[in-house]
């Protein structure tokens, strides 16, 4: 139910931003409104105002639009009300149909603003251990590092240092990391020559680079189990294990999984003692016939946070830059689609975004107001595409009369019509399906 509701809370508000942008647009150029309406089909709801705009909401919620009132639909004397959209000179039209996807832009400037000024907890960059033979390990980055600057680009926040380099990497064949390593501030240089194509493998992993995990901390004891026998109990911290010294979460369930059925010995604080033991993980088979070490314990434990936040000049600044580079970003992959660099299984759909809206509404109103800046900023983008039946399109056709000093043949533009369904028809498809994959896969 929350990933329903969270789904058509993120729809509402994108396409009622959308729609605003193309109604405030066109009522200021004076033309005339018939109707302003979320989704599509039959009404559910309607009121009509003063200037005779029915406000409708509709049954199914997947888009929305703005109807104008047309030459071909006026009556034979003026409307002191407003006049028909076509008769407006080429450049209020265009002012008109780009004003959506300039409204969506504009609520993720908002968005990403609001976050900035509100201030919010992020995890440190701090770095876990780089595995042997990765990019990260081979240029000298250790557990514990924490990432200051990025190109000598400022860093508070593991997340504001993926979003660099996934910046990074989709321009740039080396990147230059600033980090403090015990007390001194050292600058190593790491090469990310490689295709970044995130339905394949996250980028960062493939370099070694990831968040350093809470020190594994015993929240509860399976009674029977290997922990237990081995006399592991609840508030335990392993600082410690097979060697290995400081482990975080990830690096100490790695090792007792490569160890089904061989003795290991922990180092463990327990209160204000240090103890030893050894556990010997029982073997368990995973579905894919791998047989890994289990010992039977639930481990928690909370990563450093800093707080990220700006005054408000600062917020709308990096709001804009922010909401400029993600619209950026994603041209670039839709490039790097076409020629073949990235996996077309990056394409989304509807069930796609009705999940992610779902599990960022469970994680927090922090994350789904960055979820909600993130689609709001793909749907400005997609609808700037010049394919017909997008706002793009239109501005397309708008440019064609710009050039040839009048309209383009009706024929033209049914034909336009015609290929920008079908080719919007195929994306859906394949959005579709990858969905489906996803969820199923």
């Amino acid at each position: 139910m929350l990933t329903l509701v969270a789904f058509i809370t993120t729809l509402g508000i994108l396409i009622t931003f959308h729609e605003l942008g193309h109604y405030a647009v066109a009522r200021w150029c004076g033309v005339k409104i018939l109707r302003f309406s979320v989704g599509f089909g039959r009404v559910i709801l309607r009121r009509t105002d003063r200037h005779g705009t029915e406000w409708a909401i509709s049954a199914i919620p997947l888009g929305g639009y703005v109807k104008m009132l047309e030459s071909s639909e006026a009556h034979a004397g003026p409307d002191p009300s407003g006049q028909p959209f076509d008769t407006l000179v080429v450049w209020r039209r265009m002012a008109v149909v780009v004003a959506g996807p300039l409204a969506n832009l504009l609520l993720a400037v908002l968005l990403y603003a609001a976050l900035g000024l509100v201030g919010t907890q992020e995890p440190a960059p701090i770095l876990g251990a780089p595995p042997a033979g990765t990019v990260a390990a081979q240029a000298g980055l250790m557990a514990g590092d924490r990432v200051v600057a990025v190109d000598q680009s400022p860093i508070q926040s593991w997340p504001q240092f993926r979003w660099e380099m996934l910046q990074q990497m989709s321009d740039d064949t080396q990147v230059e990391l600033t980090v403090e390593q015990g007390g001194r501030t050292l600058t190593r240089v790491i090469d990310i020559a490689f295709t970044a194509d995130p339905s394949r493998e996250d980028p960062m992993r493939r370099l070694g680079l990831r968040l350093q995990g809470p020190r594994p901390t015993v929240k509860s004891v399976v009674s029977g189990g290997a922990g237990a026998q081995a006399g592991i109990v609840t508030g335990d911290v392993v600082t410690a294990v097979g060697g290995s010294h400081d482990p975080d979460n990830v690096q100490f369930i790695e090792i007792v999984q490569k160890n089904a059925d061989k003795p290991l010995e922990l180092q463990l604080q327990r209160q204000d003692r240090s103890i030893r033991l050894t556990v010997t993980p029982a073997p368990f088979a995973l579905e894919s016939g791998e047989i890994v070490g289990r010992i039977g314990v639930q481990l928690g434990g909370d990563v450093p946070m800093v707080l990220v936040s700006y005054g408000l000049v600062e917020s709308l600044s990096r709001g804009v830059s922010r909401t400029a580079e993600t619209a950026w970003f994603s041209l670039k992959m839709m490039g790097k689609m076409l020629t073949g660099e990235v996996s077309w299984r990056n394409v989304s759909g509807p069930v796609t975004i009705a999940d992610y809206a779902g599990q960022t509404a469970r994680i927090g109103w922090v994350a789904f107001v960055s979820f909600l800046a993130l689609v709001s900023v793909s749907l400005g983008v997609l609808n700037l595409l010049p394919i017909p039946m997008l706002d793009g399109g239109h501005l397309l056709y708008y440019l064609i009369e710009i050039v040839r000093g009048s309209p383009p043949p009706a024929r033209w533009i049914d034909l336009g019509q015609r290929a920008g369904f079908g080719l919007l028809a195929c994306l859906m498809v394949l959005a579709l399906f990858n969905d489906l994959v996803r969820i199923f896969g």
